[in-house]
Protein backbone atom coordinates (compact mmCIF):
# COMPACT_ATOMS: atom_id res chain seq x y z
CA UNK A 1 0.00 0.00 0.00
CA UNK A 2 1.23 3.78 -0.75
CA UNK A 3 2.00 5.84 2.12
CA UNK A 4 1.45 9.59 1.51
CA UNK A 5 4.31 10.71 3.47
CA UNK A 6 7.08 9.07 5.59
CA UNK A 7 9.85 10.55 7.50
CA UNK A 8 13.45 8.65 8.23
CA UNK A 9 16.19 9.61 10.47
CA UNK A 10 18.84 8.82 7.73
CA UNK A 11 18.54 8.23 4.06
CA UNK A 12 16.89 4.62 3.99
CA UNK A 13 18.89 2.25 1.59
CA UNK A 14 15.73 2.09 -0.80
CA UNK A 15 15.64 5.95 -1.74
CA UNK A 16 19.73 5.96 -2.06
CA UNK A 17 19.43 3.85 -5.99
CA UNK A 18 16.91 6.44 -6.77
CA UNK A 19 18.17 9.79 -5.45
CA UNK A 20 21.75 8.97 -7.20
CA UNK A 21 20.02 8.66 -10.60
CA UNK A 22 18.01 12.41 -10.81
CA UNK A 23 18.54 14.54 -12.80
CA UNK A 24 18.09 17.74 -11.27
CA UNK A 25 17.28 18.91 -7.46
CA UNK A 26 16.45 22.51 -4.98
CA UNK A 27 18.30 23.73 -2.59
CA UNK A 28 16.78 25.99 -0.21
CA UNK A 29 18.13 28.31 2.37
CA UNK A 30 17.21 31.23 4.35
CA UNK A 31 18.91 33.44 6.64
CA UNK A 32 17.64 34.37 10.45
CA UNK A 33 16.44 37.58 9.51
CA UNK A 34 12.88 37.44 9.29
CA UNK A 35 13.41 40.50 6.79
CA UNK A 36 15.99 38.10 5.04
CA UNK A 37 15.35 36.54 1.80
CA UNK A 38 14.14 32.29 1.45
CA UNK A 39 16.44 31.15 -1.44
CA UNK A 40 15.52 28.16 -3.86
CA UNK A 41 18.37 27.05 -6.35
CA UNK A 42 18.00 24.51 -9.19
CA UNK A 43 21.26 22.24 -9.14
CA UNK A 44 21.80 20.17 -12.57
CA UNK A 45 24.26 17.54 -13.73
CA UNK A 46 26.03 14.06 -12.37
CA UNK A 47 27.89 16.25 -9.68
CA UNK A 48 26.51 14.93 -6.35
CA UNK A 49 26.29 11.84 -4.39
CA UNK A 50 25.74 10.08 -1.10
CA UNK A 51 28.57 9.41 1.77
CA UNK A 52 26.66 7.61 4.20
CA UNK A 53 23.28 7.41 5.10
CA UNK A 54 23.70 11.05 7.18
CA UNK A 55 25.23 12.68 4.46
CA UNK A 56 24.99 13.93 1.19
CA UNK A 57 27.28 15.92 -0.96
CA UNK A 58 26.97 18.07 -4.55
CA UNK A 59 29.78 20.05 -6.00
CA UNK A 60 28.87 23.60 -5.90
CA UNK A 61 29.40 25.53 -9.47
CA UNK A 62 30.30 29.45 -9.72
CA UNK A 63 27.03 31.58 -10.75
CA UNK A 64 26.20 35.18 -10.14
CA UNK A 65 24.57 34.17 -6.81
CA UNK A 66 25.73 33.06 -3.51
CA UNK A 67 22.61 32.78 -1.16
CA UNK A 68 23.52 29.07 -0.32
CA UNK A 69 26.71 29.58 1.30
CA UNK A 70 26.06 32.86 2.39
CA UNK A 71 23.08 31.27 4.82
CA UNK A 72 25.34 28.28 5.66
CA UNK A 73 28.02 30.43 7.04
CA UNK A 74 25.57 32.91 8.64
CA UNK A 75 26.75 32.03 12.53
CA UNK A 76 23.82 29.82 14.27
CA UNK A 77 22.37 28.95 10.97
CA UNK A 78 23.34 26.70 8.67
CA UNK A 79 19.80 25.15 7.57
CA UNK A 80 19.80 23.70 4.28
CA UNK A 81 16.76 21.48 2.30
CA UNK A 82 17.52 19.56 -0.55
CA UNK A 83 14.39 18.68 -2.82
CA UNK A 84 14.13 15.90 -5.42
CA UNK A 85 11.38 14.92 -7.92
CA UNK A 86 10.41 12.11 -9.92
CA UNK A 87 10.13 13.06 -13.41
CA UNK A 88 9.69 9.64 -14.47
CA UNK A 89 8.26 6.50 -13.46
CA UNK A 90 6.31 5.93 -10.27
CA UNK A 91 5.54 9.53 -8.43
CA UNK A 92 8.07 10.70 -5.01
CA UNK A 93 8.64 13.46 -3.64
CA UNK A 94 12.02 13.13 -1.38
CA UNK A 95 13.36 15.82 0.56
CA UNK A 96 16.41 15.86 3.17
CA UNK A 97 16.29 18.04 6.12
CA UNK A 98 19.93 18.98 7.72
CA UNK A 99 22.75 21.66 8.16
CA UNK A 100 25.44 22.68 5.80
CA UNK A 101 29.25 22.58 5.67
CA UNK A 102 31.10 24.87 2.87
CA UNK A 103 34.40 23.88 1.53
CA UNK A 104 35.74 26.38 -0.48
CA UNK A 105 37.57 25.71 -4.02
CA UNK A 106 41.64 26.20 -2.69
CA UNK A 107 41.14 24.89 0.56
CA UNK A 108 42.89 21.88 2.20
CA UNK A 109 39.43 20.80 3.48
CA UNK A 110 38.51 21.45 -0.44
CA UNK A 111 41.48 19.47 -1.96
CA UNK A 112 41.09 16.48 0.35
CA UNK A 113 37.78 15.95 0.07
CA UNK A 114 38.00 15.81 -3.88
CA UNK A 115 41.01 13.58 -3.76
CA UNK A 116 39.36 10.99 -1.40
CA UNK A 117 36.10 10.68 -3.11
CA UNK A 118 37.88 11.25 -6.79
CA UNK A 119 35.36 13.86 -7.81
CA UNK A 120 35.68 15.50 -11.36
CA UNK A 121 36.23 18.84 -10.81
CA UNK A 122 34.30 21.22 -13.28
CA UNK A 123 35.37 24.73 -14.74
CA UNK A 124 34.27 27.01 -11.91
CA UNK A 125 33.64 25.03 -9.50
CA UNK A 126 33.52 27.08 -5.77
CA UNK A 127 33.13 24.31 -3.64
CA UNK A 128 31.53 21.59 -2.06
CA UNK A 129 28.53 21.41 0.06
CA UNK A 130 28.08 18.94 2.66
CA UNK A 131 24.63 18.59 3.98
CA UNK A 132 24.66 16.42 7.28
CA UNK A 133 21.17 14.98 7.38
CA UNK A 134 18.98 14.97 10.21
CA UNK A 135 15.62 13.75 8.59
CA UNK A 136 14.46 12.56 5.60
CA UNK A 137 10.79 12.80 3.54
CA UNK A 138 9.37 11.20 1.38
CA UNK A 139 6.16 11.98 -0.37
CA UNK A 140 3.71 11.01 -2.69
CA UNK A 141 4.20 13.59 -5.88
CA UNK A 142 0.99 13.03 -7.56
CA UNK A 143 0.62 16.24 -8.90
CA UNK A 144 4.53 16.48 -10.15
CA UNK A 145 3.81 16.12 -14.35
CA UNK A 146 5.86 14.32 -16.98
CA UNK A 147 9.33 15.37 -18.27
CA UNK A 148 11.40 13.75 -20.72
CA UNK A 149 15.21 14.20 -20.08
CA UNK A 150 16.58 15.51 -23.22
CA UNK A 151 20.78 16.56 -22.36
CA UNK A 152 22.38 18.20 -19.56
CA UNK A 153 22.92 21.95 -20.46
CA UNK A 154 26.82 22.90 -20.89
CA UNK A 155 26.78 26.76 -21.42
CA UNK A 156 28.01 27.36 -17.56
CA UNK A 157 30.94 24.78 -17.79
CA UNK A 158 31.87 26.38 -21.84
CA UNK A 159 31.68 29.95 -20.11
CA UNK A 160 34.08 29.37 -17.01
CA UNK A 161 36.18 27.03 -19.45
CA UNK A 162 36.65 30.24 -21.80
CA UNK A 163 37.19 32.42 -18.58
CA UNK A 164 39.89 29.95 -17.21
CA UNK A 165 41.55 30.16 -20.83
CA UNK A 166 41.98 33.43 -21.34
CA UNK A 167 43.50 34.00 -18.06
CA UNK A 168 45.83 31.01 -18.96
CA UNK A 169 46.73 33.31 -21.78
CA UNK A 170 47.62 36.25 -19.54
CA UNK A 171 44.66 38.34 -19.10
CA UNK A 172 44.42 38.67 -15.70
CA UNK A 173 41.03 40.67 -16.04
CA UNK A 174 39.49 37.04 -16.13
CA UNK A 175 40.67 35.47 -13.06
CA UNK A 176 37.87 33.11 -11.36
CA UNK A 177 38.79 34.98 -7.79
CA UNK A 178 37.55 38.42 -9.56
CA UNK A 179 34.30 37.26 -10.77
CA UNK A 180 33.84 35.59 -6.76
CA UNK A 181 34.67 38.90 -5.62
CA UNK A 182 32.40 41.20 -8.00
CA UNK A 183 29.42 38.75 -7.34
CA UNK A 184 29.96 36.03 -4.62
CA UNK A 185 30.98 38.27 -1.71
CA UNK A 186 27.59 38.82 -0.25
CA UNK A 187 23.90 37.44 -0.11
CA UNK A 188 21.17 39.47 -1.59
CA UNK A 189 20.44 41.06 2.29
CA UNK A 190 24.34 41.99 2.76
CA UNK A 191 25.57 38.61 4.20
CA UNK A 192 29.24 37.36 4.04
CA UNK A 193 29.95 35.34 1.13
CA UNK A 194 33.00 33.16 0.13
CA UNK A 195 35.82 34.28 2.32
CA UNK A 196 37.81 34.15 -0.74
CA UNK A 197 35.85 36.14 -2.56
CA UNK A 198 35.84 39.12 0.13
CA UNK A 199 39.53 38.35 0.73
CA UNK A 200 40.29 39.49 -3.28
CA UNK A 201 37.65 42.53 -2.95
CA UNK A 202 39.88 43.95 -0.23
CA UNK A 203 42.92 42.87 -1.36
CA UNK A 204 42.08 44.64 -5.16
CA UNK A 205 39.33 47.43 -4.33
CA UNK A 206 36.50 45.15 -5.59
CA UNK A 207 33.04 46.81 -4.93
CA UNK A 208 30.48 43.96 -4.34
CA UNK A 209 27.82 43.70 -7.16
CA UNK A 210 24.23 45.21 -5.46
CA UNK A 211 21.90 43.11 -6.88
CA UNK A 212 18.60 43.85 -4.98
CA UNK A 213 16.89 47.40 -5.21
CA UNK A 214 13.74 48.89 -4.55
CA UNK A 215 11.85 49.29 -1.02
CA UNK A 216 11.41 45.35 -0.57
CA UNK A 217 14.96 44.42 -0.69
CA UNK A 218 16.38 44.17 2.26
CA UNK A 219 20.27 45.11 1.67
CA UNK A 220 19.47 47.65 -1.04
CA UNK A 221 16.76 49.20 1.19
CA UNK A 222 19.27 49.58 3.85
CA UNK A 223 21.37 51.73 1.23
CA UNK A 224 18.27 53.42 0.29
CA UNK A 225 17.10 54.28 3.71
CA UNK A 226 20.95 56.02 4.21
CA UNK A 227 20.68 58.21 1.09
CA UNK A 228 16.94 59.20 2.42
CA UNK A 229 18.62 59.71 5.52
CA UNK A 230 21.53 61.46 3.72
CA UNK A 231 18.57 63.93 2.21
CA UNK A 232 17.08 64.88 5.23
CA UNK A 233 20.01 66.48 6.34
CA UNK A 234 20.14 68.93 3.57
CA UNK A 235 16.47 69.71 3.87
CA UNK A 236 17.19 70.64 7.09
CA UNK A 237 20.76 72.02 6.77
CA UNK A 238 18.53 74.24 4.44
CA UNK A 239 16.20 75.05 6.49
CA UNK A 240 18.79 76.72 9.55
CA UNK A 241 20.31 78.44 6.13
CA UNK A 242 16.95 80.01 5.53
CA UNK A 243 16.24 81.00 9.37
CA UNK A 244 19.64 82.92 9.54
CA UNK A 245 19.17 84.62 5.69
CA UNK A 246 15.14 85.49 6.98
CA UNK A 247 17.15 87.37 10.15
CA UNK A 248 19.77 88.71 8.88
CA UNK A 249 18.87 89.78 5.57
CA UNK A 250 15.28 91.28 6.70
CA UNK A 251 16.96 94.41 7.09
CA UNK A 252 18.31 94.57 3.55
CA UNK A 253 15.46 93.40 1.63
CA UNK A 254 13.35 95.71 3.84
CA UNK A 255 14.98 99.18 2.73
CA UNK A 256 15.17 97.68 -0.76
CA UNK A 257 11.41 97.24 -0.41
CA UNK A 258 11.13 100.85 0.51
CA UNK A 259 13.40 102.18 -2.01
CA UNK A 260 10.59 100.69 -4.55
CA UNK A 261 7.75 101.18 -3.30
CA UNK A 262 8.95 104.98 -3.07
CA UNK A 263 10.04 105.15 -6.73
CA UNK A 264 6.50 103.43 -7.77
CA UNK A 265 4.91 106.48 -6.11
CA UNK A 266 6.52 108.90 -7.79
Amino acid sequence: MFTMGQFYETIPESLVRWILAQKVFWVATAPLSPEGHVNVSPKGGPYFGILDTKTFWYLDLSGSGNETISHLYEKNNGRITVMFNAFEGPPRIVRLFGHGTVLENGTDSFNTFVKKHEVRLLPGARSIILVHVHQVGSSCGFSVPYFEFKDWRTTLNEFFARKADRFDKGDSKESIEKYWALKNSESVDGLPGLDIARKTAKEDGIVPLIKMIGAGATHGGQRTRKQLSFGVLHLALVAVIASFATVFLQPVFGELLKSLESTFQH
